[in-house]
């Protein structure tokens, strides 16, 4: 395909399925604001895509102002009817993936064959489940007669940022258990890649989502700033890098806003020598350097294999890097598009270059002119006899760069996999159970993968530990993440005291307000 086919494809293409740039505030789309727009460049043929509005203070308030409106009829709404619109909008995303896959295809260079609103699907699936599942606990108390419960209340508005690589999934994430819990959201879109939340905004008003519950505000960081210093924002929950993560913490600090942060990765994959080296290397090679053109935070960019078939998994990882189709993400044979801009590209070959001069190059990536217009191809990278303590293996380089070294045995495997500031996820192979259990163990991660690259479904919990974020998405723990707990006490009479009030429990203090005191007890 040339430059003007390609041109000629993705124009038809956004025609049919872009919608109209927008933000959503209460059910109505604002398409122009004094702050003016933002251009959104088509990675695949570096053409401008659409030109979107940014949100202000004054939208920012009128998403939030709307939230709250909305909030007390949509956390009192009866269960069965909330669990409903949840899953409707599960149908609704399935009635419309293709469409849906289109409009991230064109945004971000993400291939139709990988998708990925199967597991925004799962998410509202599961929640939809959730919404009657909350029970309270009732706490034994003491000295006297008590009803001591907790409840689980929504915090209200909630603020809500996702990344660029996976706008829908990761908003169906964050939406579905908020949701579920009796929140309203305000959804800050991502810079690169606000149109496909922007339609999913829709689906959502479609479904049956009342209007307020869901608003979608595009624009920069002075609008995502704005989101988190409104003070009817209760709770913000974002994923995307660590350098922006400390500014959202620091924002959120000023008012003591709660945060839940879903941050980068370094994870590491060991191969250990009796492993299944077919898979592993197959795996390994597509999971890092080829899936989403290596831009997943949990994708195992650090590829730790065993000295005895150190060279032969080198051999089976290049085969499977210098084969995946790489070209046009509206092309269904395509396994790997661009990276998401030409400055991402600039970035990670800047990278490459500075590795080069440490490690031994096995694939060599380069910017690939695919005919097809855009500047953001970049094959994909396999380094070898890496050091361990090196930037290209400690710093997250969100690319198509694949960086492998050998280990000795399984405690030195160890302590190269942790010795990292990341801890989002890490792999292992081997056939000895007794060596999966004991590296899953001892590896510091929230996710394990064991002779796989695991599934992200709804009904697991998934997050990190150390400079990879805390909280987590994901099972009954991802929609706690969007409820606090209430204790309510009552406390009755002793039935020798008659009808005479509550005991008040003191220090030996003489009682006060006429209540009969309770020596050696205290109220505070």
């Amino acid at each position: 395909m040339n430059v003007t086919n390609a041109l000629e494809l993705h124009r038809a293409v956004a025609a049919e399925v872009l919608p109209e740039p927008s933000l959503h505030i209460a059910g109505s789309a604002v398409t122009s604001t004094d702050r003016g727009t933002l251009d959104r460049i088509d990675p695949t043929t570096g053409q401008l895509l659409a030109s979107f509005p940014i949100a202000g203070e004054r939208e920012v308030d009128q998403a939030v102002q709307a939230a709250r409106k909305a909030w007390p009829a949509w956390r009192r709404m009866a269960a069965d009817e909330r669990r409903r619109i949840l899953w409707n909008i599960a149908r609704a995303i399935e009635a419309h993936e293709d469409e849906l896959n289109k409009i991230v295809a064109l945004e971000t260079g993400v291939p139709l064959a990988v998708g990925g609103m199967a597991m925004a699907i799962d998410h509202f699936e599961y929640y939809a489940g959730w919404v009657d599942k909350f029970e309270g606990v009732l706490i034994s108390t003491y000295p006297g007669s008590a009803l001591d419960y907790v409840k689980y209340e929504p915090y209200g508005v909630v603020d809500v940022f996702v990344p660029f690589n996976g706008p829908i999934p990761n908003a169906a994430m964050k939406l579905a258990p908020a949701f579920a819990a009796g929140n309203c959201v305000v959804l800050k879109s991502p810079e690169l890649s606000p149109f496909g939340v922007m339609r999913l905004a829709e689906i959502c008003r479609e479904a049956g989502l009342p209007d307020g519950v869901l608003s979608v505000l595009s624009g920069d960081k002075e609008t995502g700033q704005a989101i988190i210093r409104h003070p009817d924002v209760a709770k913000v929950a974002f994923t995307g890098g660590g350098a922006v993560a400390r500014s959202v913490m620091a924002v959120a600090s000023e008012s003591l806003t709660p945060v839940v942060l879903e941050l980068g990765g370094k994870s590491a994959n060991l191969i250990f020598e009796d492993a299944d080296l077919d898979a592993a290397a197959q795996m390994a090679a597509m999971m890092s350097a080829v899936m989403l053109s290596g831009q997943g935070c949990l994708f195992p960019t650090r590829l730790m294999v065993q000295e005895s078939v150190y060279d032969e998994v080198i051999e089976r990882v290049a085969a499977v890097t210098t084969s995946a189709t790489i070209g046009d993400p509206l092309d269904p044979n395509a396994l790997m598009g661009p990276v998401i801009s030409e400055d991402a590209a600039d970035r990670i070959l800047s990278m490459v270059d500075a590795a080069r001069k440490e490690a031994r190059v096995v694939t060599d990536g380069e910017r690939i002119d695919t005919d097809l217009g855009g500047n953001c191809f970049v094959r994909p990278t396999v380094l070898a006899d890496v050091d361990n303590t090196s930037s290209i293996a400690q710093q997250e380089v969100f690319g198509p760069v694949l960086a492998m070294m050998p280990f000795k045995d399984e405690t030195q495997a160890l302590g190269m996999a942790n010795s990292t500031e990341h801890g989002l996820a890490a792999y292992v192979h081997t056939n000895n159970l007794k060596r999966a259990h004991r590296a899953a163990d001892g590896l510091v991660a929230g996710w394990i993968g064991v002779n796989s690259f695991p599934p992200m479904a709804a009904t697991a919990p998934f997050g990190g530990v150390k400079a990879s974020g805390f909280g987590r998405e994901g099972g009954r723990a991802g929609i706690e993440e969007y409820v606090y707990q209430k204790t309510s006490t009552s406390r009755f009479p002793r039935s020798e005291q008659g009808s005479r009030g509550v005991v008040m429990e003191t220090s030996g203090r003489a009682p006060r307000l006429g209540l009969r005191a309770v020596p050696g007890r205290s109220t505070c």
